[in-house]
């Protein structure tokens, strides 16, 4: 089983924007539904975006409108855009299929929001 690599997270402003890449292989971004996930601390890790095959997509409430999760295939990647960024966004942040592969966890992307 494949550990997924995370990128692209560090320290933002708030109000301001990262944007996260998670590389994958041509046949897994395809055929399978992909999310975003996300571990503040001392809270349990949740799906904050996810995109199915028809790029069907979900948000939670808490990312709504501030957050686009996106698939491209020129570059096998699956990638979340982030803005309007705030204090409670900060966590480690993980790419993995919906529903997640448990084998499959990365070491994850810190993302800390703080003026």
């Amino acid at each position: 089983q494949v550990q997924l690599v995370e990128s692209g997270g560090g320290l933002a402003q708030p109000g301001g924007s990262l944007r996260l890449s998670c590389k994958v292989s041509t046949y897994a971004l395809i055929f399978n539904n992909w999310g975003w996930y996300r571990q503040g601390p001392g809270k349990q890790r949740e799906l904050v975006a996810s995109i199915d095959r028809g790029d069907r997509v979900n948000y939670a409430d808490s990312v709504k409108g501030r957050f686009t999760i996106s698939r491209d295939f020129a570059g096998n990647t699956v990638s979340l855009q982030m803005n309007s960024l705030k204090p409670e966004d900060t966590a480690t942040y993980y790419c993995n299929v919906v529903p997640a592969e448990r084998n499959a966890w990365g070491q994850g992307t810190q993302v800390t929001v703080s003026s």
